[in-house]
């Protein structure tokens, strides 16, 4: 499973409600604009045709299920529980939206170090919803890939699993969606920097495209928006390369209860941006500074 990143390089009118930086409520429909583009080295970014409604690549962190679970005086894993409708429905509400590229964050390097009972509830239940909305992955033509996973401490049972839903979603052409599953942002740039050394690459010849050519996935554009629910404003060593460019949306909900509308209201917050890549806007009332 170490490999699986490598195996796939050669893959190929709004309502929007009071929509802040820090916390996007409920709205009922947004749609947006994206400029587009991305830069290695000397490569300058540009626009990539005409504008997008909604961003090529949007990551979530899905945070708050703990919290959404204690305040019903529930255990944490119902929590846990919870978060698998919402899942479903923001995956149906970036398709729906045009979103090209769709990554969750779904378990990091650092929860193995949550209570042992917890950890083996979220393998079991994280089998079970692989399991169960295969048929409707396959179905809505979504690629599904899988960030990480190689733990020993993975059940085999559920590696197995990952590997079966990627193999039976491989030749779809649709929306990708990589679930970001034992991963960890810096380890792969560790694990990048490893495949450079190994492939006996001077120095001076490492650019940022080559770079990033050793990363897993290396075909996965830069992230144009990131999502993290709860309200809490961290990366969490979260994607750390693709995320460069990133705009970040905090929205206040937690995670289960996170639906479709609250996704589009955050389409709307990235078009509302000014993403400018460390340029300058163009010339306003005649002054060029």
């Amino acid at each position: 499973m170490t490999e699986r990143g490598r195996a796939d390089r050669a893959a190929p009118g709004d309502t929007g409600l009071d929509v802040t930086d820090h916390g996007v409520p409920r709205a009922r429909a947004a749609t947006g604009d994206r400029p587009g583009g991305r830069q290695y080295g000397d490569e300058q970014r540009q626009d990539d045709g005409p504008a997008r409604a909604v961003p090529r690549h949007v990551a979530c962190v899905m945070d708050g299920n703990g919290r959404w679970a204690q305040h019903r005086s529930l255990p944490r894993t119902a929590g846990h529980r919870a978060a698998e409708t919402t899942v479903i429905d923001i995956i149906e509400a970036a398709r729906a939206a045009g979103v090209e590229w769709l990554s969750l964050y779904a378990f990091s390097t650092e929860n193995w170090n949550r209570p042992g009972t917890e950890v083996d509830y979220l393998m079991r239940l994280v089998r079970r919803v692989v399991r169960k909305h295969a048929p409707l992955l396959l179905a809505r033509g979504i690629r599904c890939r899988f960030l990480g996973a190689a733990d020993p401490r993975i059940p085999r049972e559920l590696a197995q699993d990952f590997d079966d839903l990627a193999e039976l979603t491989a030749d779809n052409r649709g929306m990708t969606l990589t679930v970001a599953f034992d991963h960890g942002g810096r380890q792969d740039i560790v694990e990048a920097t490893r495949s450079l050394i190994r492939s006996k690459t001077p120095a001076d010849e490492v650019t940022e495209r080559l770079f990033a050519d050793h990363l897993p996935f290396p075909d996965t554009p830069d992230v144009d928006l990131v999502i993290r629910t709860s309200g809490e404003q961290r990366i969490s060593n979260f994607m750390l390369w693709q995320v460069a460019y990133a705009e970040w949306v905090f929205p206040e909900v937690l995670w289960p209860d996170f639906r479709a509308p609250d996704f589009v209201a955050c389409l709307h917050t990235y078009r509302c941006r000014d993403r400018r890549f460390g340029g300058v806007p163009p010339r306003t009332n005649g002054d060029p500074s």
